[in-house]
C-alpha cells in the first residue's frame, strides 16, 4: 500500500487489528498455567497463545463492523468536522472495495 494513501492504509490496520482481536481467546477459556518455575513450558513456540480460526463469514461479518462503524461516526460529525468525515467515508469505501471484490 502506498504511504500517500491515509485512509487505505489507516482503515486497514484498525480492520487488521479487530480481526487479530477476534482471533484470540478469552482469558477464562484460555488454559491455565501453574506458576512454579518447574511448570513453565521451555522451547521454540511454547509462549505463543492459542488462536481462534476465524470463518470467511466472521471475517465479512468483521470488515462490514468496522466500515459501518466509521460511516456511523462520519455521519454524527458535524459541518466543522467535514474534513474528518471525509476521511471515515474514504476508510469505509476502502474497506467495502475488499468485500465487493470476487475474490475477497
Amino acid at each position: 500500500m502506498r504511504a500517500r494513501d491515509r485512509a487505505a492504509v489507516s482503515a486497514l490496520r484498525a480492520t487488521l487489528s479487530a480481526l487479530d482481536n477476534a482471533e484470540a481467546i478469552p482469558v477464562a477459556e484460555a488454559e491455565l498455567r501453574g506458576t512454579a518455575l518447574e511448570h513453565s513450558p521451555a522451547g521454540v513456540g511454547t509462549t505463543e497463545a492459542t488462536r481462534r480460526k476465524l470463518t470467511d463469514r466472521h471475517v465479512v461479518d468483521i470488515v462490514r463492523a468496522e466500515a459501518d462503524e466509521r460511516l456511523a461516526a462520519a455521519e454524527q460529525l458535524t459541518a466543522a468536522h467535514a474534513e474528518r468525515a471525509a476521511r471515515l467515508r474514504a476508510q469505509t469505501a476502502v474497506l467495502l472495495r475488499f468485500l465487493d471484490e470476487p475474490n475477497g
